[in-house]
């Protein structure tokens, strides 16, 4: 049984091991592939496990020997799903691996935005504090999250944990999903559709995957909706944002800040225009990544492959 990672290392640097997929099979793992070498590496394997690296049409109808496709990740995207299913292709992801390490991002970006923590111990270690006449100082406004409303597009397993959380933190919570789900356990919340939600909200944090009805949902139109005084948080997906209306509403006062995890390009080119943007906190793709969500994804994917072997596959996403 032929095993091939085409893009291991963002799962595992070497910090992890692979010994899991080495006892069900000959595993070969790739750093990185490029889209020129894609079938020469994956063509002769029954197994092949990809993160980002794009399995389409004109790919998967070389791929002869392919019986089972595992994803890195929870979004399924990069694989063209239905021509796998047209040839018998199994495809697995990894659902659920990321939600506490996703929600620790995204307060952190939140609370960035909203008492300037980096900014302030900047500034103390420049001198400042030390230079100044009283015993308290700050350059930025501070906010206080109790009393203000939270919108979370997207109300699934992250979405509604970020709600758990802002809740304790008092804030209101109004959430949007396609198909709203019973939350009558939950104070001081409601469902909402998108306009309503951004108009009302103080801080609007999308958990939403990428569709087509998501893709360019935050743009020029929807971002005028909401308050200037309103925060924009994606952990989710880049292209559910249009980069460069982002970008104006930031540097024309439309909204008051944003921190994003994820951009329409990843990696980004040097001129995007968010890199330029008015209070505009941004990582690069890393809700993902503490080491104890690895671990977790290896642990899935490894399991995932085993189920597939054994007659059972799971989290098949097609």
């Amino acid at each position: 049984m032929k095993i091939v990672v085409l893009d291991g290392y963002t799962l595992n640097p070497g910090d992890l091991s692979w010994e899991g997929l080495e006892k069900l099979g000959d595993l070969t793992v790739y750093d990185r592939t490029s889209a020129d070498n894609v079938v020469e590496r994956a063509k002769d394997a029954d197994i092949i496990f990809t993160n980002k690296t794009p399995l389409n049409e004109a790919i998967l109808t070389q791929l002869s020997s392919a019986k089972f496709i595992g994803v890195l990740a929870t979004g399924y995207n990069i694989v063209n799903t239905d021509v796998a299913r047209k040839q018998g292709i199994t495809v697995s992801n990894v659902p659920g691996y990321s939600t506490a390490s996703v929600v620790q991002l995204t307060f952190a970006l939140l609370l960035e935005l909203t008492l300037h923590v980096q900014r302030h111990s900047d500034v103390v270690r420049d001198g400042k504090w030390a230079r100044s006449a009283d015993f308290s100082f700050w350059d930025y406004p501070l906010i206080e999250l109790a009393g203000k409303t939270l919108g979370v597009i997207g109300f699934g397993s992250i979405g509604e944990s970020v709600a758990d959380v802002a809740t304790a933190f008092g804030m209101n919570i109004i959430g949007s999903k396609r198909h709203p789900t019973d939350q009558s356990h939950r104070k001081n919340f409601k469902w909402a559709d998108i306009p309503e939600l951004l108009a009302e909200s103080d801080v609007v944090s999308i958990h939403a995957p990428l569709t087509p009805d998501t893709n360019g949902l935050i743009n020029k139109e929807n971002l005028a909706r909401m308050k200037p005084s309103a925060f924009l948080l994606n952990t989710a997906r880049g292209p559910i944002v249009v980069d460069q209306d982002l970008a104006d509403a930031l540097n024309e006062g439309v909204i008051a800040g944003a921190g994003i995890d994820v951009l329409s390009a990843e990696p980004p080119s040097a001129d995007n225009p968010l890199f330029g943007a008015k209070n505009c906190l941004i990582t690069p793709h890393i809700a993902w990544a503490t080491l104890e969500a690895r671990t977790r994804l290896m642990k899935i994917t490894v399991d995932n492959l085993a189920a597939f072997l054994n007659g059972n596959p799971v989290n098949v996403v097609n």
